[in-house]
């Protein structure tokens, strides 16, 4: 069924891949003026909004990597929906695809295009015509749509740039920049508050200001010290793995390491699990237009009842003593679902126990006291990467909800997605200085 789409791709714009081993400096060049268009589009008003819109979404917006008002307002949202529908068409063997194969790795990437941009469209049309999106009148609607699906599908093209000419991903970046500048200003900001003027809008001059009065407010400093616990929580285990003892068959002597890290499908899971709460929310707008609250009701942007107030994540330590069923009904959900996600990642993503001993098996490696068979790679693997793949999964599912609780700035799993995806940005670009530096280690690590 999905080969009768393929048609459809070559119709698709494309960023074209590039036809050379791009130099470090180039990689660095395009990923800096793909973040600065980014924020440049973020700063880009909807034209016909309404004054009195609220951000229904603004619990997930770290997640989303989208500015509400801005054209930017659907962030990465489409791309990760589709990637939801189609890691679960293809990990249900629903679709059969085999992603080693360079053919079906295409179809899956061209599928997850048009499929990005179908909810593009979808996601617009829902948010501006159940009212999530309100125009200052009718005669606007039409073009708030318009305005709002040009925003998602540039979006869709930047990410494309990233992956094909910079580093990491833009999915990535994005949520990284976003988060990045709500802690920055949630901290600093030296301007006064809208809320309560004369007071600084920053949580660090607000509690210096707090101290200059004599009645120092220490609640202030409790979302900017959730963030560095976070932070160190994250790298910490970022940097445990397990290693597995290899030696080079062709190299007598030659002996090293394979390291299968704790957090082993990396911050996607948790990215999935909230894209697809978002879409929990989605439809329960949706229900609620047509007549039939199922998934609960929505007021004044914010879900007041049923199964998408119970997935509405919560902030704040106080929500614990005031509805402790919502937060124990949303941690058990949330956890279980980038469990689910971490392991239909791994095997999508080809980085599961049959292909990465496939791949070790086929640049000659062996592991020492056992014979060089690609079997005995898979039974060894099969030990450790379902293990902490689910480990991994819980862990960064409980990290998030845990920080979230705290009302760290940027939102608890904003910054958990924030310091994982800096972190692996900062190995690659690592690896690619060094391999700029010394062109022989391209051959040894297969680039």
């Amino acid at each position: 069924m999905i080969e009768k789409l393929q048609p459809f791709f070559s119709i698709l714009p494309q960023v074209k891949s590039p036809e050379h081993r791009i130099a470090f400096k180039e990689k660095l060049k395009w990923t800096a003026v793909i973040l600065v268009l980014y924020f440049i589009l973020a700063q880009i008003p909807l034209f016909g909004l309404s004054e009195f819109a609220v951000d229904q979404f603004a619990s997930l917006r770290a997640v989303l990597a989208g500015s509400f008002g801005s054209i930017l307002t659907l962030g990465i949202g489409p791309i990760v929906t589709a990637s939801i529908v189609l890691q679960l068409l293809v990990g249900g063997k629903i679709i059969k695809l085999d992603l080693s194969k360079h053919e079906d790795k295409a179809v899956f990437q061209g599928t997850q295009k048009l499929l990005a941009i179908i909810f593009t469209l979808f996601e617009a049309l829902v948010l501006v015509l159940t009212g999530a999106i309100a125009p200052q009148s009718p005669d606007f609607v039409w073009i708030i749509i318009l305005q709002m699906t040009i925003g998602g599908i540039l979006v869709i093209f930047l990410d494309e740039v990233i992956s094909k000419w910079g580093f990491g991903s833009g999915v990535g970046l994005f949520i990284a920049a976003g988060v990045a500048q709500q802690i920055i200003v949630g901290s600093f900001n030296i301007l006064p508050s809208p809320t309560t003027p004369g007071i600084p809008a920053g949580n660090i001059p607000a509690f210096i200001y707090s101290l200059t009065t004599g009645q120092p407010t220490f609640d202030l400093l409790i979302p900017v010290i959730a963030v560095i616990g976070v932070f160190l929580v994250v790298v910490y285990a970022e940097s445990m793995r397990v290693e597995i003892p290899l030696s080079y068959g062709g190299v007598k002597g030659a002996r090293g390491k394979y390291p299968l890290r704790f957090i082993y499908a990396s911050n996607m899971p948790v990215i999935l699990a909230s894209a697809l709460l978002l879409n929990v929310q989605l439809f329960a707008n949706i229900f609620q237009r047509l007549g039939f609250p199922i998934l609960g009701e929505i007021s004044q942007g914010q879900a007041i009842s049923g199964l998408a107030y119970y997935l509405t994540p919560p902030f704040g330590l106080d929500v614990i003593f005031t509805d402790p069923l919502r937060v124990a009904f949303y941690g058990i959900v949330f956890t279980g679902m980038c469990v689910l996600f971490a392991v239909l990642w791994v095997e999508i993503s080809g980085i599961g126990p049959k292909k990465v001993a496939k791949q070790l098996h086929g640049m000659g490696m062996q592991m020492p006291g056992f014979r060089s068979s690609r079997g005995q790679f898979e039974k060894i693997l099969k030990k450790y990467i379902p293990a902490i793949t689910v480990l991994g999964g819980a862990f960064v599912g409980l990290l998030a909800f845990g920080a979230d609780l705290t009302g760290a700035l940027g939102g608890g799993t904003g910054v958990l997605l924030t310091v994982g995806i800096v972190y692996r940005l900062y190995e690659e670009i690592a690896q690619e200085q060094l391999m700029d530096m010394h062109p022989m280690l391209r051959k040894f690590l297969g680039d």
